[in-house]
């Protein structure tokens, strides 16, 4: 049966409307807290389980990859409970209040050193971890599907997108630049307890920024059937969809090329370059040059269209990561300025990816008259959080093999391996996802002719 618009029910003008500059930021505000969870595990998290919980590396490299994997299945059934959810505030907005509560007080536990043995330890962190982590879920799939619903004008979703991200960088910059100062403040030379407080304060943080996303956004666009399909049809609609095949591989790549720069830098800068004081420099700047990039993403997409501009960032990223192989140790304001460089490269890139998710979902209602926006963004975040994995454990397993110790001056082989994780293994993988974007079919003339239809089918119910 078709949805006809009703009260309440905005109609395909209202959903083409230019969002009002209040409903942007507050919807962008929603990923400032994310990062306050992301940011650190991207970063911190592998280095505190080695050096402050005192796992063996090759260990947490495993424990890491299981527990993303099981996080990142239960992300499509996320995403169709979302797609299936009614409530008088709408079908995504509500879970920004029923899930901030729970990913606090998760993340507080994952940082927690319990007074256990080794074996204890790692079980702790396989159960606390895989916790934060399906909460994160539960919050983290209705707000990107949110996005795909708040408009259904393509120029304005990558503004909107764009002020996520601009969110998003600014809280990983406050991660990176501050987190290891508050830790030692507030744990006042009990490192433990600094990281426990200091998520403690983080999570306090995000869920004001979880309430700010539920009071000021808007769902404007409802499918024009309601949803009566089962999760299979929406997996099956996924897998018929050749855009969104192609974004799930490219997510998976470039996420690999993102958490292993991120998450090796804070191991060399500590035992390569031998000056951890840098970290929250490099980081910090680094974060900014993300920001300024996902800025600006509008003005880049008025001159070129996404899938030539994101095909040219990553290619650019690979050649300037292979290069930062070559620069010495000593060279650090070389090296800094080639790492905020890569940032401003890189920074374009989720505002890009994230709007191409809306257009797919767009793409599978005017192909199949069914949307499933949760179940787009579920099952890309999937690829994303695999990705990720990957190249945590990655790190864990390449820094075992290379005989890391942790707290102690490294071989040459370990070194050696943690140069590579920063500079060229990730420049590889950025030149791959440049190539594998050339696969994707929705270019400026095809998405066009596929938002025309679906408006004139909206109009058409009106």
């Amino acid at each position: 049966m078709q949805h006809s618009v009703q009260a309440g029910h905005p109609g395909a003008r209202e959903a083409d409307a230019r969002l009002p500059l209040r409903e942007k930021v507050g919807y962008g505000i929603g990923d400032f807290g994310f990062n306050l969870y992301w940011a650190n595990i991207s970063a911190f998290l592998l280095i505190f389980y080695t050096d402050v919980m005192g796992l063996a590396a090759g260990a947490v490299g495993t424990m890491m990859l299981v527990t993303k994997l099981v996080d990142a299945a239960t992300d499509p059934f996320m995403g169709a409970v979302a797609d299936r959810t009614r409530s008088r505030w709408g079908r995504f907005r509500p879970w920004m209040l029923w899930g901030a509560l729970p990913l606090a007080f998760a993340g507080v536990l994952t940082w927690t050193v319990p007074d256990l043995d080794g074996g204890g330890k790692l079980l702790w962190a396989y159960a606390t971890f895989t916790l934060m982590m399906l909460a994160y879920t539960v919050l983290s799939m209705p707000y990107s599907a949110l996005s795909g619903v708040m408009t259904a004008d393509s120029q304005q979703r990558t503004t909107l997108i764009s002020f996520r991200f601009i969110a998003a960088f600014a809280g990983t910059t406050v991660v990176n630049w501050f987190t290891l100062d508050l830790v030692r403040w507030l744990g006042r030379g009990d490192e433990p307890l600094g990281w426990q407080l200091t998520l403690g304060l983080y999570g306090i943080v995000a869920v004001a920024c979880f309430a700010v996303v539920f009071a000021t956004t808007r769902e404007r666009i409802q499918p024009q059937l309601q949803h009566q399909g089962t999760m299979r049809q929406d997996v099956a609609d996924l897998l018929d969809n050749r855009p969104w095949l192609v974004l799930f591989a490219l997510a998976l790549i470039i996420m690999v090329t993102i958490v292993m720069r991120s998450g090796s830098l804070v191991y060399y800068l500590k035992y390569y370059v031998a000056r951890p004081e840098l970290t929250g420099l490099f980081l910090g700047s680094y974060s900014v040059a993300l920001a300024v990039g996902a800025a600006s993403t509008p003005l880049l997409t008025r001159f070129v269209e996404k899938k030539r501009l994101l095909m040219w960032l990553m290619a650019a990223v690979g050649v300037l990561s292979c290069a930062m192989y070559f620069i010495p140790r000593e060279q650090i304001w070389t090296m800094l300025a080639l790492n905020i460089l890569i940032g401003l490269l890189l920074g374009p890139k989720s505002p890009l990816a994230f709007s191409m998710y809306a257009d797919c979902a767009d793409y599978t209602e005017w192909k199949t008259g069914r949307r499933a926006t949760a179940m787009t963004f579920a099952a890309a975040a999937f690829s994303q959080k695999f990705g990720g994995a990957l190249a945590s454990a990655a790190i864990a397993w390449m820094l075992a093999g290379m005989g890391y110790v942790a707290n102690q001056a490294q071989s040459d082989a370990s070194q050696l391996g943690i140069v590579l994780l920063l500079t060229v293994i990730p420049g590889v993988v950025a030149l791959l996802a440049a190539w594998v974007m050339r696969f994707y079919p929705l270019d400026d003339a095809a998405l066009g002719q596929v938002q025309a239809e679906l408006q004139a089918r909206r109009e058409a119910v009106a």
